[in-house]
């Protein structure tokens, strides 16, 4: 397939909406179905709630953060840009490989899991169907991103809604039900179990930063990445709310629920209405699924853009494709998804969000202290929200072992940037 010359752009297709589904769809993924449960065990009652509430609320300014930036950077990379531009080259590519790397290790678990779920209905039982199936399903998927921006943009934007159909019918038939309203008594949480309440909500709503990502491949990115960024988050917030609301008034021991979302669908509508939510957590894994498929090879793709090159992973093919960084991350997704227990994969989630928290933050504050983009002084204030939630997401939501695949991620990056080579600038006129 054709590349790209340098310097030259892909056509930009992806509309304000497709953006917004983009960031619903990485925020609603397979955790809402199990998290109010792991809440409640922390903040009772509607307690849980006001968990999802408040922290939602806490991150608006994150989500500003990675707006204010995202309008003024109009390419691919989302934090690795931002990085580049106000710390260099060495911060932006170590920043674009941990990010990478967390990517396709979560991608493996969630298209190993989504297999895992789906093989026994198809006759795959067992550990070789199940990794036959992950096989094709991370095959497929990667073949339909490969066809470009355009249909990867629609059929990530149909999966959006229709795996927030059976949720919203569940909060319809919640709301308006008679019984709605009869509610149980707010049960205190106090101490520590608000921490670790806020801490699962705030890996809940993960997926909002991922909208600037993609912006060299959105219409115009300076209105569209900023409402797509905050508009996710916001939405994702409400339905949250209204879906832990309905999981606290339907199930008393909502804390030992294995399925409170389903549980609760059987509460207010019936056998139908539960088959029909539990169906949406398959469709949500495989909307997941697609969506860490197009993002991940655009942080690689992202870190080899700048002034050094590796192994052309930068190049784009005119439809909106790394395709080189696309056919990198298939091989690896593909040999970690037949490794058997992939469990432990989203061992460097917490370190990777919050180097791309901490970095946007840091980048913003330098940059607006510069004066920059356009940006003032005054901008610089978000940057101080950003950086404590990300601080207290690293020091009470990781672990030991999560800092130790940080910080092997961060040797072979080092290792990768000696592989890299200086960019040959393109041939201009002659004088």
């Amino acid at each position: 397939m054709s590349t790209l010359p340098a310097g030259a752009e892909p056509r930009r297709t992806v509309g304000p909406f497709q953006l917004l589904a983009l960031g619903v769809n990485g925020i609603v993924g397979v955790g809402i179905f199990f998290a109010p449960a792991e809440v409640a065990a922390q903040a009772p009652g509607m307690g849980a709630v006001w968990a999802f509430a408040v922290t939602g609320l806490a991150l608006v300014p994150v989500a500003l953060a990675f707006a204010v930036l995202g309008r003024r950077f109009d390419a691919d990379g989302g934090p690795v840009v931002f990085a580049r531009a106000a710390f260099g080259e060495r911060a932006s590519f170590l920043v674009g490989w941990v990010a990478y790397v967390s990517a396709f290790l979560s991608a493996s678990a969630v298209n190993a899991g989504l297999a895992r779920a789906l093989a026994p209905s198809l006759g795959l039982a067992g550990p070789v169907g199940e990794r036959f199936l992950a096989t094709a399903l991370v095959t497929a998927l990667v073949a339909l991103v490969a066809t470009g921006m355009r249909v990867s943009a629609r059929t990530w934007t149909a999966l959006t809604v229709l795996k927030l159909v059976p949720l919203v019918a569940l909060l319809g038939a919640f709301f308006f039900l008679p019984s709605a309203g009869e509610l149980p008594a707010p049960l205190p949480a106090t101490g520590g179990s608000w921490l670790k309440a806020g801490l699962a909500v705030m890996f809940a709503f993960q997926g909002f930063e991922i909208v600037p990502v993609i912006a060299g491949q959105v219409r115009s990115p300076e209105r569209t990445v900023p409402l797509a960024t905050v508009g996710s988050l916001l939405v994702a917030m409400l339905l949250y709310v209204g879906l832990t609301w309905a999981c606290v008034a339907a199930l008393p021991g909502l804390a030992q629920a294995t399925a409170p979302l389903v549980q609760a669908a059987g509460v207010w509508g019936g056998q139908g209405l539960e088959r029909f939510v539990n169906a949406g957590t398959s469709v949500s894994a495989l909307g997941i699924c697609l969506g860490t498929l197009v993002t991940t090879p655009r942080y690689l793709s992202t870190l080899a853009s700048g002034e050094r090159s590796l192994f052309g992973l930068e190049r784009m093919t005119p439809s909106g494709v790394p395709m080189r960084a696309l056919f990198v991350t298939w091989v690896l997704v593909i040999g970690f998804v037949n490794m058997g227990d992939l469990s432990e994969l989203f061992a460097l989630s917490a370190i990777a969000v919050l180097m791309q928290f901490g970095v946007t933050a840091a980048a913003l504050a330098v940059l607006s202290l510069r004066r920059e983009r356009n940006l003032k002084p005054a901008h610089a204030l978000l940057a101080v929200p950003t950086l404590v939630l990300g601080l207290t997401l690293v020091a009470f939501g990781a672990s030991a072992r999560e800092a130790a695949v940080a910080s092997l991620a961060v040797l072979v990056g080092f290792a990768l940037m000696q592989l890299s080579r200086p960019r040959v600038p393109a041939p201009g006129p002659q004088p």
